[in-house]
């Protein structure tokens, strides 16, 4: 295809418009490429789309009123504009004359009505997509509250939004990423609450960015934002599928991306803080909400501190181990309880791995078979102890009661980082592991410079209890505890 030598705007004769077309895209080619030849009144048009992104029943209907004898009753199109405003009767139309326009459009769900004589074409707004149901993610469920979930369409994405928050503030910008790809990608922020700022390097950041495509759509687009060293794996950026999460970081001030293709909602500014905050909390009273997430709080440390922990006492200083009671096999020694200790390591990750990739239908069994058949023929075969299969398991609890999974994933990195060096050189590895990992917290990278530590630095005592502590809903509004303008560093 030739895109470089074609003229950016339209010839007023139609016969080369529609040359020009034959050269831009695969018209004969390619089977899903539908065009029409029409002719309105005496003049000649030509209708160009994708088969399935455009609504049958609406095209025909237009097709049908254009055709009409009472509309082509003048015999000829003298003035575009006016036609387009007085014979088709649809919402979604603009003008264009610009060739870059209109592949876009094209190739992302509108269609287009060439009308000879003019050098500007009709853009047709008719588009739908293949879109799944609105169900709630498997990976934020929760008992109460609402069941719907952000779907791989982003007009729908930004329905559900604009379904909850209906302020006249509310904005979605687009913009396109992607030479190849194209995808639409919408910012989404309340005018009066959003950090202008932020907002501002975000718009620019991604006009600037020089990629092929968003390969893994949210994914992609959250690494190309942030620039991340391999030794920081806490995750940079929050990402939802649920639409009352988006909308109550929305209305705090934060900024939501929309990737089209993307069931993920990326939420910016990003704090640790984040992480540890789930939409279960809120849909129960603040005590029993409250309660939970102290208990998460807690599960923190212990899927971090447990099993290094227990390793660094029971493998190097056997006299506590055997005072505390933390062991009960006799003759194990310092080499086969860190060989136990790996070992278990690797099976319950191997475990959760599988269990997340499989069938639901087959998920819940496979982690049944492997906890009881598998960690008894581990004991069995010396593979494994049960001292060793209990800490273990306790850890594996404490990681999977983390809401955020990527922040569960990049403890898991920090606990096996932790084990290595407490094998190694036991309680001297273990405490320059922990001021490695405290080195690798602080130097994660925010978007935009933002402090990754806020409400804790800067400090905003208001905002810092709400995050620990479940509070009424009259006492935790955002106008009354979010300052965004205090986050930077």
């Amino acid at each position: 295809m030739e895109q470089q030598s074609e003229s950016s705007t339209l010839s007023t004769a139609l016969a080369d418009n529609i040359d020009t077309l034959r050269r831009l895209l695969p018209l004969e080619e390619s089977f899903d490429l539908v065009s029409r030849d029409l002719y309105l009144g005496e003049t000649r048009a030509f209708w160009l789309g994708v088969n399935g992104f455009c609504k049958t029943e609406i095209l025909q209907q237009i097709f049908s009123d254009l055709q009409n004898p009472v509309y082509t009753a003048d015999g000829r199109v003298e003035n575009i504009l006016r036609y387009m405003n007085a014979k088709i009767g649809y919402a979604q139309t603009s003008l264009t004359d610009s060739w870059e326009e209109i592949l876009r459009s094209v190739l992302s769900g509108p269609s287009v009505l060439l009308i000879d004589g003019f050098s500007q074409a009709i853009l047709i707004d008719v588009r739908t997509y293949p879109a799944r149901g609105i169900g709630e993610p498997d990976s934020e469920r929760i008992t109460k509250g609402a069941r719907d979930g952000f779907v791989e369409t982003m007009l729908f994405n930004a329905n559900l939004i604009r379904r909850r928050v209906r302020s006249p503030q509310l904005v979605f910008s687009v913009h396109s990423v992607g030479t190849a790809s194209q995808t639409d990608v919408a910012i989404a922020y309340l005018a009066d609450q959003v950090n202008q700022e932020l907002l501002r390097t975000l718009s620019e950041t991604i006009e600037r960015l020089q990629v092929t495509s968003l390969t893994m759509g949210a994914k992609s687009l959250e690494e190309l934002l942030v620039h991340k060293h391999w030794w920081t794996p806490l995750p940079s950026v929050q990402t939802t599928e649920r639409p009352d999460v988006a909308c109550s970081y929305l209305l705090e001030g934060h900024i939501l991306v929309i990737v089209d293709n993307s069931p993920s909602v990326l939420i910016l500014p990003c704090t640790i803080f984040q992480f540890t905050q789930s939409a279960e909390d809120y849909y129960k009273s603040p005590l029993t909400g409250g309660y939970f997430r102290l208990v998460r709080f807690a599960c923190i440390p212990v899927s971090l501190l447990l099993l290094p922990g227990f390793l660094l006492i029971g493998a190097y200083h056997p006299q506590l181990a055997e005072r505390w009671r933390l062991l009960s096999t006799e003759g194990l020694t310092p080499t086969r309880l860190i060989v136990y200790v790996f070992v278990v390591e690797f099976i319950l990750d191997l475990f959760k791995y599988s269990a997340s990739v499989s069938s639901s239908r087959f998920s819940g069994s496979l982690s049944i078979v492997g906890g009881l058949i598998i960690g008894d023929i581990a004991v069995r075969l010396n593979w494994a102890s049960t001292e060793v299969l209990f800490y273990a398991a306790v850890t594996l609890l404490a990681s999977l009661s983390l809401s955020s999974i990527e922040f569960s994933d990049a403890l898991r990195i920090y606990r096996i980082f932790l084990l290595a060096a407490t094998a190694l050189w036991g309680g001297y590895g273990f405490g320059a592991g922990l001021l490695l990992i405290l080195l690798s917290v602080l130097a994660t990278p925010t978007f935009g410079g933002m402090s990754y530590f806020w409400p804790l630095f800067p400090f905003n005592g208001r905002a810092l209890s709400t995050l620990l502590f479940r509070r009424p809903t009259f006492k935790a509004q955002p106008s009354q505890v979010w300052n965004r303008g205090r986050v930077h560093r």
